[in-house]
């Protein structure tokens, strides 16, 4: 059994500890947005935030977050509101559209801590999130829109 909170909400899993937490959202709640990528925590498709961290959910045991609070794409804002959201649509980031949300969770961590990034600061914080449409520019653009609007 795992216990902890989930965009606000608590949850309570009937699940092995060691059981990565990216399936439990996925699986046993039902919350898709966290995608998997490479499960190495290689790619960053899977981020989400633990007690407001960015952190790869694939390699995250359940376990590990007990009593902690979580926040997926979901909870990021319930209705695409987030400054971040909005310069994503803006710039026209996607392409493909699969590694999204774990670049805007990644974006979240780092404009929630520089709320003024240099575009190295943003560059730094954003290497290991993959994109394998190439829309690196656009990402980029899309975090100094959210930082200059948000």
């Amino acid at each position: 059994m795992a216990a902890f909170t989930v965009n606000g909400q608590r949850k309570d899993v009937k699940v092995d500890g060691n059981t990565p937490l990216l399936w439990v959202l996925r699986e046993h709640l039902k919350m898709t947005g966290t995608k998997f990528g490479c499960g190495i925590a290689a790619c960053g498709a899977c981020t989400v935030h633990i007690d407001g961290r960015a952190t790869r959910s694939c390699v995250t045991p359940v376990s590990a977050v007990e009593g902690k609070s979580v926040t997926t794409i979901e909870g990021l804002s319930a209705d695409g509101s987030h400054p971040l959201q909005k310069a994503w649509i803006a710039e026209q980031v996607p392409q493909c559209g699969y590694c999204q949300s774990g670049q805007i969770m990644q974006a979240a961590d780092l404009l929630a801590r520089n709320k003024q990034p240099s575009r190295a600061d943003i560059v730094q914080h954003m290497d290991g999130n993959l994109c394998r449409c190439g829309t690196y520019h656009k990402i980029i653009s899309a975090i100094q829109r959210a930082a200059r609007e948000g």
